[in-house]
């Protein structure tokens, strides 16, 4: 399934109000797309500084694709195996690794919705050295549910990337809002 998200343009160039769409799934029964539309605009960064923040937000992009396609696979090659993580599933509780995760992709992600639009709003990325940083935005997730209805959630989040081996891995992140999978709490 592996699906991946389309590059965006440098920050640099980004206009105030600025969307990219993904690209449509490959799943014939599922459509899936990720699109970033940023608030702020600094112009006092350097081009290499605005690179890297643009790999934090595409690395983002692609995990999330991974969450809305219900590839477990390939989250696991984006995430960290000792991930940790607060989010409403955990019921407050800090989760630590894949397995908590694994139930959702089995069981969830992926399954229940015909199609998945999800929006990354105002990304901020806070570069953390050369091999770290962390990113926090807000997360709108639209979906159509088994009977054709539309729904939107939000949620907000906050990521915590290392690169290892020339790549980026979430280490960490905290959700707060609606759970990842809304579709599949009660709306089937």
């Amino acid at each position: 399934m592996g699906r991946k998200v389309s590059s965006l343009p440098r920050l640099a160039s980004l206009p105030i109000f600025h969307r990219t769409p993904g690209p449509a799934a490959t799943n014939a029964t599922t459509h899936s797309s990720i699109s970033t539309t940023s608030f702020h605009h600094h112009h006092h960064t350097t081009n290499s500084t605005m690179a890297r923040k643009q790999e934090i937000i595409k690395a983002t992009e692609q995990l999330i694709d991974c969450i809305n396609g219900g590839d477990f696979e390939g989250y696991t090659k984006i995430c960290d195996t000792h991930l940790t993580s607060f989010e409403p599933e955990a019921l407050g509780n800090l989760v630590e690794g894949l397995e908590f995760h694994k139930f959702y992709f089995d069981n969830v992600l992926g399954k229940n919705c015909k199609a998945v639009n999800t929006m990354i709003l105002n990304p901020h990325v806070h570069l953390l050295g050369d091999d770290a940083a962390c990113i926090a935005y807000v997360r709108l997730t639209q979906y159509m549910d088994k009977q054709g209805l539309a729904h939107t959630q939000q949620s907000e989040e906050t990521r915590v990337w290392q690169r290892r081996d020339h790549k980026w891995q979430c280490m960490h992140f905290h959700r707060s809002g609606s759970p990842s999978a809304p579709f599949a709490l009660g709306t089937k």
